[in-house]
């Protein structure tokens, strides 16, 4: 191989413009020359080509606002096919070293010889065949030194053909001539270079190709994994989000900015450079992204934050630089980044930071300062941890607006149960505003799943439409499972199970302040419930009163209050409503300023507000154990009201206990009828219907029995004053 270096006239510096590859072949005297050009017009180092790229993008800016298709040929310029013709010579290089090696190897049995040579060996009748072709004589010996091997020997025809025919003649040497085939030996020398080097070029290219997939593999690891879809892919549009007006109105400010641009840009309105959706698991952020992007009708690149970030240093970096230039190229589009948490961490040195993730996230704080709103380039992101990102990253100019995607009230789980319910067959029974109100605090995820969970149901019951029993039941087994039918109880877990929940539904019952029963059961269900009550609110709240709250702990323990009055111990099955009730007392204390030993201190911060909602102590240790006695306090007051709330209705205990072991599951408005005659005195029969309730007396009793109602009341009010002073007295006295 020659290198042939040319001096420049300006400065006197030697460079080369041009690598001169010449092959040799030994056996037919032939060279093969390649030239590679290599000058200053054709390649150009990274700084070079970084600089024409943006220079290209400043220029590439039309009169009429629109940018050119990059993805058109006539647009792409000599750049576009410099790696495949790279690649191409590799293999041809590749190729012709091979043949080299291999025409050495196959020229190996045939060896050089003089003319005298020859004649000697003709002389001494050595010589078996002699081939004559193009000028060149193939001599094959009589005597053979291998027996593997055929050794043949070349020399060039020093003679006319005449006196080599005289000299061959009569001494038993075969003889040929062979024709000489310029065309035929042209065809297979091209063949024998152009054939491997096309093979092996595609196979490269075809390999290349797969490791570049997706931006996978070697090749690709600095390629971003970002999915691109258009409208028709991603199939949603603001149609398909419910129960999130708020968000919706956000973002379609953003969409219409997109789809008439000039009417806010005659003002002097900027496009918002990004939109930061926050909110619980579940609540749509994902679908309503896809939406944006399905009713702008452009380029929708969809990711999450964990792929920015692999086992090689500065591969995230690398990916944020290709997705944004990707987006650049087919603006306007939406680049939406799931999870952003993963990248967007707070860069605090105090707990130790992440070199790599630091390193990505720096790189896309620069990139989202750098391109221009007026391309049509919007940036959405979501997570459900806001408190854990970095501040820089959530300032005005990278992300101008927070969008809360809230849990759905009771008229968005409503719009959210018909949005999934439109392709689902229903009868007329079912009342969605029913499953709605029964389903305080539930995502759109999880209405989704209990629309399916119904018809999944309404199928395996042999029905040909889901009925509002369908999706009662749904909501049973998304809250707490499906009913274990193989896990049998003996008859005094049975009974023991049974007096535990009716504790619950009659204490509750009792209090004026708590939420209705609506249904009792004693089936054990898959996620360890051995049995369970079902509350339904009337009418959906937002703020619970004190007095609300504290019903609420009566009614955690009225199922540990039944099993000490009747079977005068205790079992395990209240742990769960020992858990519960302590959380609610807890929080009373230290967040709602419902203590009147701390007043309206604030003795907890809560962490993790769309996750697990943690409340944390910023307090000192020793009013954390004042904290602690102040909660066991409360909640053993909570116990012994509701002891006399059952022991002063053991008659209904056991008759409503008893209609549940023969039963297993009852309804709220069958528990309200049985406790009501019970209260009256009158016999229950096997069958409900049979049962016969007086009507409430009228006129002056009906005006007597209120009156002794309203006395009622004003004595367990009275009682929870009394309750509430206690508390604090005795606080004082263990504080002391």
């Amino acid at each position: 191989m020659h290198i042939v270096y040319y001096k420049n006239k300006k400065n006197g510096n030697f460079f080369s413009p041009r690598i001169n590859i010449i092959f040799m072949s030994e056996a037919g005297g032939g060279s093969i020359e390649l030239f590679v050009d290599l000058s200053e017009k054709s390649l150009y180092n990274k700084e070079d080509n970084n600089r024409r790229k943006r220079m290209n993008n400043h220029m590439d800016d039309r009169n009429d606002g629109n940018r050119p298709n990059r993805n058109n040929p006539k647009n792409q310029g000599p750049n576009r096919n410099r790696q495949s013709i790279l690649a191409f010579l590799i293999c041809l290089l590749i190729t012709l070293v091979c043949l080299s090696f291999v025409t050495d190897m196959m020229s190996g049995d045939s060896s050089e010889i003089t003319y005298d040579e020859f004649i000697e060996m003709v002389d001494k009748d050595q010589v078996k065949e002699v081939t004559l072709q193009s000028g060149v004589l193939t001599v094959e010996p009589k005597i053979q030194e291998s027996f593997y091997q055929n050794v043949t020997y070349r020399v060039n025809q020093m003679e006319s053909v005449d006196a080599l025919t005289e000299r061959l003649e009569g001494k038993g040497i075969t003889f040929h001539y062979e024709q000489p085939d310029a065309v035929g030996e042209f065809v297979s020398m091209m063949a024998s270079i152009l054939l491997p080097t096309i093979v092996m070029f595609l196979m490269l290219m075809f390999f290349m190709r797969r490791m570049n997939k997706g931006g996978g593999g070697i090749m690709g690891v600095g390629k971003s994994r970002a999915r691109s879809y258009v409208q028709k892919e991603t199939g949603v549009t603001f149609k398909d989000v419910a129960g999130q007006d708020e968000a919706k109105e956000s973002l379609q400010e953003v969409v219409d900015f997109l789809h008439n641009p000039g009417k806010y840009t005659a003002i002097g309105a900027k496009l918002p450079k990004g939109a930061l959706l926050v909110g619980p698991p579940g609540t749509g952020k994902t679908l309503l992204a896809k939406a944006v992007a399905g009713e702008a009708n452009v380029p929708f690149f969809s990711l999450s934050g964990s792929e920015f970030v692999e086992m090689f240093v500065g591969v995230g970096a690398s990916r944020v630089r290709d997705l944004f230039e990707e987006a650049k190229k087919n603006a306007p589009c939406i680049i939406f980044i799931d999870e952003i948490d993963a990248i967007g961490k707070s860069r605090d040195s105090h707990y130790g930071g992440n070199d790599e993730r630091e390193q990505t996230l720096n790189q896309l704080l620069a990139e989202m300062d750098g391109f221009d709103t007026s391309k049509g380039l919007l940036i959405l992101a979501a997570t459900n941890r806001p408190e854990v990102l970095d501040p820089a990253l959530l300032r005005p100019g990278r992300f101008d607006r927070r969008v809360i995607v809230d849990r759905p009230d009771l008229k968005g789980r409503v719009e959210v149960l018909k949005v999934h319910a439109k392709e689902v067959m229903l009868d007329d029974t079912v009342d969605l505003e029913a499953i709605a109100l029964a389903t305080s605090g539930a995502v759109g995820s999880d209405l989704a799943n209990m629309i399916n969970e119904a018809a999944i149901l309404a199928v395996k019951n042999g029905r040909r439409a889901v009925s509002q029993k369908d999706l009662l039941e749904s909501v049973e087994v998304v809250l707490v499972g499906k009913e274990k039918k193989d896990r049998i109880l003996s008859p005094q877990e049975r009974k023991i199970v049974s007096y535990h929940e009716v504790g619950h539904a009659l204490v509750n019952a009792l209090q004026k302040d708590a939420e209705p029963v609506q249904k009792i059961t004693i089936v054990p269900r898959t996620m360890g419930a051995l049995g369970y009550v079902m509350q339904v609110p009337e009418e959906e709240k937002f703020l619970n009163t004190q007095k609300e709250l504290e019903a609420m702990l009566v009614g955690y323990l009225g199922g540990r209050a039944a099993e000490e009055i009747v079977f005068d111990t205790v079992t395990t099955g209240a742990a769960n409503d020992i858990e519960q009730a302590t959380k609610v007392a807890r929080a009373m204390i230290t967040q709602y300023g419902m203590s009147k030993k701390f007043g309206l201190m604030g003795l907890a911060t809560q962490e993790n507000q769309y996750l697990s909602g943690r409340a944390v102590l910023n307090c000192g240790d020793d009013t954390a154990t004042e904290i602690d006695h102040e909660v066991m306090q409360l909640l053993h007051l909570s116990y012994e009201e509701a002891k006399r709330l059952l022991g002063e209705h053991r008659t209904a205990l056991d008759k409503i206990a008893e209609y549940l072991i023969k039963r297993e599951t009852i309804t709220g408005k069958e528990f309200m009828k049985i406790f009501r005659a019970v209260e009256k005195g009158l016999d229950i029969p096997e069958n409900l219907d049979d049962l016969v309730i007086p009507e409430e007396p009228k006129g002056i009793e009906a005006e007597e029995h209120a009156e002794e109602v309203k006395t009622d009341s004003v004595q367990t009010e009275e009682y929870t004053e009394t309750a509430g002073s206690d508390i604090s007295g005795e606080s004082d006295n263990v504080s002391d």
